[in-house]
């Protein structure tokens, strides 16, 4: 299928990149401009901004609370961004949909982005954090019982990679782990991956973008080697959690996520790889107002239940 129509018309009106290198706070500023006001958001039980006190330090995290109740199942999500960008507002729209549509509380979290902070630090800011809700924190009212992980682009990438340093430390709560077109192997060899050429040009993000987009994170020190920014070369993916992996049919990243669902369900995990037709990168945070892709957060809570 050829790219989404609406997709395509987006595509076309982008300007060229500016030359140069890239300006974090400028890109940042640019997101920030695009944030709905308030009253035009989708409304919910309650929205709450609270500081999750943890073992790496206060994270600002905003907490979505679907409907009254005495309990709460809970998902975690991480946002988006190439490390370097997005913010609880940027990705505000998605996470109200996703307590919208799965019924659970949602905890979005503000980690520490580069290159002001060096790797690790918005890994341990997610980690931690997800430590913090299992342990009681912030009175939650948790129900013990679902803690899922999601996580769009890059923040898919922290969604394996803490599901991962999870059971490797013997902490077996996390139930779920839901990732959006990830980021999945920081080497951007074009050789490795058929989307790295299949995808390369003419839908949004761009092969040839990936390397300075992901250059933030990588210079402050994660190693593409290391399984923790490229979740997909860890050799033991036995033990994890299940797992729902979305991709887009026009994505550079589309082959990496999908080869992470494969290895899974060959390690035993219970995985779903569904890709989107039609879509390129980002559809969760830009284009799921069309139909068609907005029953990603259906699709995510009928995982959810089966799970």
């Amino acid at each position: 299928m050829t790219l989404h129509p609406e997709i395509a018309k987006f595509v076309a009106s982008l300007p060229a990149p500016p030359e140069g290198p890239l300006d974090p706070v400028a890109m940042r500023a640019g997101d920030e401009a695009h944030v709905p006001p308030l009253d035009e958001r989708l409304p919910l039980h309650a929205v709450e901004d609270v500081t999750a006190r943890t073992a790496s330090g206060d994270v600002p995290v905003r907490v979505y609370t679907p409907a009254e109740a005495d309990s709460y199942g809970v998902l975690v999500y991480f946002h988006g961004g190439a490390f370097f960008l997005g913010s609880l507002e940027t990705h505000d729209h998605v996470a109200r949909s996703l307590a919208k549509e799965t019924r659970l509380k949602v905890v979005s979290v503000g980690y520490r982005l580069a290159p002001e902070a060096a790797f690790p630090a918005g890994l341990d800011d997610c980690y931690a954090v997800v430590r913090w809700i299992a342990e009681g924190g912030g009175g939650l009212d948790w129900n013990g019982t679902t803690l899922a992980l999601a996580g769009d682009s890059s923040g898919g990438t922290f969604v394996a990679a803490v599901a991962a340093r999870a059971h490797d430390d013997g902490f077996h709560r996390i139930t779920h782990q839901i990732l959006y077109y990830p980021s999945l192997d920081l080497d951007f060899d074009v050789d490795r991956y058929a989307s790295l050429r299949e995808n390369a040009v003419g839908y949004g993000l761009e092969t040839a973008g990936l390397k300075p987009f992901n250059a933030f994170y990588v210079d402050s020190g994660a190693d593409p080697a290391d399984p923790l920014v490229s979740p997909v070369k860890r050799t033991d993916l036995t033990g994890l959690p299940p797992a729902l992996v979305v991709t887009g049919e026009h994505d550079p990243l589309r082959d990496e996520g999908e080869l992470y669902g494969r290895r899974l369900r060959e390690a035993g995990v219970a995985a779903t790889v569904s890709r989107y037709e039609g879509a390129g990168h980002g559809f969760v945070q830009h284009f799921s107002w069309i139909p068609e892709y907005h029953r990603v957060f259906e699709e995510t809570r009928d995982f959810l239940g089966r799970h």
